[in-house]
């Protein structure tokens, strides 16, 4: 039996309600009323990483990547909002596509991820 998708993805925040109003207001991730987010199907990487790794913070134990299908204009979108934008053009590939980064207001970061057309 092999699992279909993933379910959740569950975190501590100091302040939970700020904190899920700010991804809704900036991604859009669940309405008010309701914590179920229904997303488009598309893939999914699931890769633990080194302990020692340098891809994100040391002291944080994961990174969420975020989906989308116009990168450009979910940048603007936040840049507009005052988010500090990453980029760096070595993390873009054609094989895996184009990436950014920001980081929610409890520092977490968040890999914004626009995959290679089909």
């Amino acid at each position: 039996m092999a699992v279909t998708g993933i379910g959740g993805f569950f975190f501590r925040a100091r302040d939970p309600d700020a904190l899920a109003a700010w991804y809704r207001t900036h991604f859009g991730l669940t309405a008010p009323d309701e914590a179920v987010w229904q997303q488009q199907a598309g893939p999914t990487v699931f890769m633990p990483f080194a302990a020692d790794t340098d891809y994100f913070a040391a002291e944080k134990q994961f990174m969420i990547n975020l989906r989308v299908d116009d990168l450009d204009t979910m940048l603007a979108d936040l840049r507009r909002a005052g988010i500090e934008v990453l980029t760096d053009p070595s993390w873009d590939t054609p094989e895996t596509g184009r990436f950014a980064r920001v980081h929610d207001p409890e520092n977490n970061a968040i890999e914004i991820w626009e995959p290679p057309p089909d």
